[in-house]
């Protein structure tokens, strides 16, 4: 990804200017002429300012002087909108503490998602977060927008959006229905956005995606909805065509030759692009010699070119339940850049040598060329460590010794994590199984095994190892931070952890050990997944930054994403900086475009994960909605795993989690306690709580929503 650093320098000195204490409002002409512009520069000046007035990096004031936003109160962001026409305003400062809430009406015609300039009219105190009004929309966030469509009487037709947070219908005139009848999936191009209250949407139909109820819409309708590109540029394919299917001697050479040592890719059966290979040798001083080998993706994916920019974009591969939307084209993904079984491929090695007591001495980086032995799978490694499988111990015999002294390596390093706190959140996940018509089949809990932990723990140390090397070398760099949970949220914490006799100790700041402690203690008790839930959410999400944070949740003083270049950008770029450096470092120059560039490259990427984890999380829950369709009448025992105004969730033990509203209750009337995660009745006091055990029957199951309906029942009589 380039971008155009000198622009992003004048940007910086007019926004320096603009900053300082004595800044008196000037008007634009009044700051060129300030500023010292030349005449000829006049056209790219005035150029410049709008575009910062149309982005909310500046504020023209009635009359017509130049502020900084955030002098007057006034904060760019984005509106994230609700059905019931309120929202939030997340700010584009991501030193931000909190979000700042729109009420209705306030939202001056904004839509989610739109990128928005929003005026503080409250400030923030107690447990209340900032209020303000939306004043300006920059831009439009949605403009192709997912939804039904509905046949009028008049022979126009409405779209009813997908997304349950644009509270508006948008209307669609006969000429522009495009052939779409009711029942159809359409992509609706807004034209005419609502000013005022009370006005409607008008647009016209894109694309028909197919009938809601035809296999596959549902899910393709969500990947329209968060606008993840399906198909790859001409651009891109055209570049990928050129591109080798096998390592030629040529390439090799200047690398360092790892072919004679042994070594494995340790993935799931399913998977196709395997990034990452690991060695382990024990040497003659009884320290490990641990090798992490990354496909040298970088190496084909080269700076500025149609594929680069195009996988900048993406971010990231998104893993939804029944398809990959991959961040690299196949060619690549799954060929030349993957490292399968028994042919040469390009490399990143990372060479740690480590202690027994898990202390990484000494390490070095290069690039490599490797032949990777074996593709082994979790299943069978898991079996040969666990279990002892005969079979699998005579197939893989030359194999099994390494295995033995991984499994050794990787509760050594797990140890020595958990002894300076970093905290392990057990919370069971689920596998979605679909049929061939696209309906769940099956709802399996994710199997974390030995072999899972021991490439968890390998990519864990040389994340770190990465990490730490080039933060002292002083070098641009991207990390991934995890900064510590604000004071508010800690206090919320340690009041919902009373309610189950738990304590975090220690005063001030929360450290990573207070927070594994806890963990610890409630390993194995009825209450642990609802612990790691509750604790989970009080943490700050993760995210790529250009300067250090540490990460809280792994107690890492140092840390980066170095080990998934296939799937994740700023891995990728990780590559770069690092083969950058290992070729003889970088000129003044390049250096300073980095130092300009990696913050927005890793704002961005930052953004992109979001938005991959949100439509992950989307699809995941619509099928648990539609799995839980034919099931209504049904009962089944579950646990309160989260409280609400109106009402309690329960999740099932296929992870399945539904709403008891307090409507639904026929024995009293029930009020919801959120601080104390409680709901109590008014007559009988009778009390449910975070972590309680009850029966639930399904009495809805919404695909449209995504939502499932529980009723508080009795235990089934056993016949």
């Amino acid at each position: 990804m380039i971008i155009d650093v000198n622009k992003e320098e004048r940007k910086g000195k007019i926004l320096e200017y603009l900053n300082e204490e004595e800044y008196i409002p000037l008007t634009k002409d009044e700051l060129r002429i300030v500023l010292s512009v030349p005449e000829e520069d006049k056209q790219a000046y005035d150029e410049l300012i709008d575009e910062m007035l149309a982005k909310g990096l500046l504020w023209e004031t009635k009359k017509k002087k130049l502020m900084i936003p955030d002098k007057v109160n006034i904060f760019a962001g984005t509106f994230m909108g609700t059905a019931k026409g309120f929202g939030f305003v997340v700010t584009d400062n991501e030193f931000a503490d909190d979000d700042i809430f729109i009420p209705p009406g306030m939202t001056g015609g904004a839509m989610h998602r739109d990128k928005v300039l929003c005026m503080v009219n409250r400030e923030k105190y107690d447990d209340k977060r900032r209020e303000g009004e939306v004043i300006k929309i920059l831009e439009r966030g949605m403009e192709g927008i997912v939804g039904t469509f509905e046949e009028t009487e008049n022979g126009s037709g409405i779209v009813i959006p997908d997304d349950k947070k644009i509270d508006k219908d948008i209307v669609v005139a006969a000429k522009d229905k495009n052939g779409a009848v009711t029942g159809h999936k359409v992509v609706v191009k807004v034209d005419s956005w609502p000013e005022g209250k009370g006005e409607k949407a008008e647009g016209r139909i894109l694309e028909i995606l197919g009938h809601v109820n035809d296999p596959g819409v549902d899910i393709l309708s969500i990947i329209y909805q968060y606008g993840f590109p399906i198909e790859f540029p001409e651009a891109v394919m055209k570049e990928v065509e050129s591109m080798p299917d096998s390592v030629s001697p040529e390439e090799m050479e200047g690398r360092e030759d790892l072919r004679d040592v042994m070594m494995v890719t340790i993935d799931g059966e399913d998977a196709k692009d395997l990034d990452d290979a690991v060695s382990l040798s024990i040497l003659d001083n009884k320290n490990y010699l641990l090798g992490v080998h990354i496909a040298d993706v970088s190496n084909y994916v080269r700076e500025g070119t149609a594929l680069d920019e195009d996988a900048f974009d993406r971010g990231t591969s998104v893993y939804l339940v029944d398809r990959v939307i991959p961040m690299l084209p196949h060619k690549l993904s799954n060929g030349i850049c993957s490292l399968n079984e028994g042919v040469d491929r390009l490399a990143l090695s990372c060479i740690m040598e480590i202690t027994p007591d898990g202390k990484v001495i000494d390490h070095r980086v290069v690039n490599s060329v490797i032949h990777s032995n074996r593709r082994m799978n979790y299943t069978d490694v898991n079996k040969i460590l666990t279990y002892n499988d005969e079979e699998l111990i005579a197939k893989y015999k030359e194999l099994v010794p390494m295995f033995r002294e991984m499994e050794q390596l990787c509760l050594i390093l797990n140890e020595k994590r958990e002894e300076r706190g970093s905290v392990n959140f057990e919370i069971p996940e689920s596998k979605i199984i679909l049929d061939e018509n696209g309906k769940i089949a099956e709802i399996k809990p994710y199997d974390r095994n030995i072999a899972t932990r021991i490439i968890e723990e390998f990519m864990l140390i040389c994340n770190e190892t990465i990490a730490e090397d080039f933060f002292w070398q002083d070098i641009p760099f991207v990390y991934r931070t995890h900064e510590a949970p604000d004071e508010s949220r800690v206090e919320a914490l340690k009041e919902f952890l009373k309610n189950f006799g738990y304590r975090i100790k220690g005063k001030g700041e929360l450290r990573p050990k207070a927070v594994q402690t806890v963990i610890k203690q409630a390993e194995g008790t009825p209450e642990e997944n609802i612990i790691n839930r509750v604790v989970l959410r009080s943490m700050k999400r993760a995210a790529y930054m250009a300067e250090n944070r540490g990460h809280f949740g792994l107690a890492a003083t140092y840390y980066c994403h170095f080990t998934s270049p296939i799937r994740r950008y700023p891995d990728l770029q990780i590559h770069r900086l690092i083969k950058e450096r290992l070729a003889g470092g970088f000129d003044p120059e390049r250096e300073t475009y980095l130092r300009k560039a990696l913050p927005f490259i890793a704002k961005h990427s930052s953004i992109q994960e979001q938005m991959a984890d949100e439509a992950e999380r989307d699809t995941d829950n619509l099928k648990k909605a539609e799995f839980m369709q034919d099931k209504i009448g049904e009962v089944y025992p579950g646990i309160i795993s989260g409280v609400s105004q109106n009402g309690f969730f329960v999740e099932l033990e296929n992870t399945v989690e539904g709403m008891v509203s307090l409507d639904s209750f026929e024995d009293d009337r029930y009020a919801a306690d959120v601080k104390a995660m409680t709901v109590t009745g008014h007559k009988h006091k009778k009390t449910y709580k975070l972590g309680d055990k009850v029966w639930v029957k399904c009495v809805a199951a919404s695909t449209e929503t995504k939502k499932v309906d529980f009723a508080i029942t009795t235990a089934p009589v056993e016949e």
